[in-house]
């Protein structure tokens, strides 16, 4: 009896197992129309024919252009990293190195994965409009950035090894400015742009060399 019990069962997850593929095939399909056309000029019609399937079928998985970017970004996330610390937060995904060695780690992770880059980059400028719908996403993430990075460099700062005059705040925008930047650089001429070694330098002017950095 058990065994058909859990026979059963798996026959009654079955629909569900087949629901959750379709929607992962469909945020797929958006992730890469939206990093190659952008979020307006993306239909949802485009996305369904690209993932095979009728525009009613994707409106049963997401009832809207905006759900559906919703799970792109969640999906961006979930590939990239920590959405609260950088396009992948160095101190998150590489724990226990350094500040600049974990921001240079993070950065090189990047370039493996170009295709996430260039999604980013792309919803990133569109969303600087108040009435995208990832203003609000982008809004909070630029706020987090921000202060992870601020926070480190007082914490470099009252171990004094931030050089003189250079402001926290003003270097952690710095940072997140220098290395989106860099990336949209990159993504034009990787054979000769270094994401790592710009933003490396950067962090050694400002940064005093000594052990045991935060």
């Amino acid at each position: 009896m058990e065994r058909d019990d859990s026979a059963g069962g798996s026959r009654r997850r079955g629909p569900y197992a087949k629901s959750a593929e379709r929607r992962q095939q469909i945020v797929d399909e958006a992730y890469r129309a939206f990093a190659t056309r952008g979020y307006h000029g993306t239909s949802l019609r485009e996305i369904a024919a690209a993932a095979g399937i009728g525009l009613s079928t994707l409106q049963h998985h997401f009832g809207g252009k905006e759900d559906l970017l919703v799970a792109v970004l969640a999906r961006r996330d979930e590939l990239g990293g920590d959405p609260d610390a950088g396009d992948g937060d160095g101190r998150t995904a590489f724990a226990g190195l350094p500040f600049a060695d974990a921001i240079a780690a993070q950065a090189e992770r990047n370039e493996r994965i170009p295709g996430l880059i260039a999604l980013y980059s792309v919803l990133v400028a569109e969303a600087a409009s108040d009435d995208h719908p990832a203003h609000g996403y982008f809004l909070h993430r630029y706020a987090s950035m921000r202060e992870t990075y601020r926070t480190e460099f007082t914490a470099l700062a009252d171990a004094g090894r931030l050089r003189a005059g250079v402001d926290p705040a003003l270097a952690a925008a710095t940072v997140v400015a220098l290395w989106e930047g860099i990336q949209l650089q990159w993504l034009y001429s990787p054979e000769r742009i270094h994401a790592a070694e710009a933003l490396r330098g950067y962090l050694d002017l400002v940064v005093v060399p000594g052990a045991g950095a935060p």
